[in-house]
């Protein structure tokens, strides 16, 4: 283990943080595998439910150590298993949200994207600037940018690698929260926490047929979900529940809790 990749839990709430501030967090070959360890674990974890991931020292992610190319810290550039920024091809049960202060760039980039929903501070910078290197894009940015933000957004930001601020990443849909500098983590936090209170059968449910649902057909989609709620027993068990307390008076009026 790298010693890179700190883990705290919070109740239902695992924060997962890249602590390599002397490199703005670029991740190297056993940063990535420990990154991928944490987030194994955290799936695995029965009473986790939510996870954050962030940077330590006001940076999210500059993206892989380029420094550790040649080295025996290189990042694993294999076809099967692991990506090179460690999880990005796991497909986890739970959701995780990004906590982006700083720049979440290049690879920083991928992780964020990698996320299911992505918290900014005012710092924030999101960017390809790996496109000045020569580095490809090769954990999933080029796939999962054009499904955030469609296409020609999404060209626009791979092909010119420019900077894109918290501002016009809230407003084109790269981020799913904006709030003050210095609060990403607490507001990701406060997020998860409500994720975690709602039934989470139902939630997983309906977050695993929104991910698979990519390259089905509306029929097929509409079909797949049917039957993974059905044969989930969501319908039979949360849902019948939460009728009941529904029917008893909780949660109305705009009560989410």
């Amino acid at each position: 283990m790298s010693g890179n990749v700190l883990v705290r839990r919070d109740g239902p709430v695992t924060t997962i943080t890249l602590d390599r501030p002397s490199a703005r967090n670029a991740v190297d070959g056993p940063t990535a595998a420990e990154l991928a360890g944490a987030f194994r674990a955290f799936d695995a974890d029965p009473d986790a439910a939510v996870a954050v991931l962030t940077g330590a020292g006001g940076v999210f992610c500059a993206g892989a150590d380029l420094k550790a190319i040649g080295t025996d810290r290189v990042n694993r550039t294999h076809p099967d298993g692991d990506g090179p920024m460690g999880p990005t091809r796991m497909t986890l049960g739970k959701p995780v949200i990004a906590a982006v202060h700083g720049p979440a760039v290049a690879g920083g980039l991928e992780l964020a994207l990698w996320c299911d929903l992505r918290v900014a501070d005012a710092t924030a910078v999101f960017g390809v600037f790996c496109r000045r290197w020569g580095v490809p894009l090769i954990d999933g940015g080029t796939v999962r940018l054009p499904r955030l933000i469609g296409q020609s957004r999404a060209m626009d930001l791979i092909l010119t690698g420019r900077p894109v601020d918290a501002a016009e990443a809230f407003d084109i849909g790269l981020a799913n929260r904006l709030v003050p500098a210095g609060e990403a983590v607490t507001a990701a936090q406060e997020l998860a926490r409500q994720l975690a209170a709602f039934p989470q059968a139902c939630l997983r449910g309906d977050r695993r047929s929104a991910l698979a649902q990519w390259g089905a057909s509306e029929e097929e989609a509409l079909t797949a979900e049917f039957a993974a709620a059905m044969g989930t027993g969501v319908l039979a068990a949360e849902a019948v529940d939460g009728a009941a307390r529904f029917t008893a008076g909780e949660g109305r009026h705009g009560t989410f809790t």
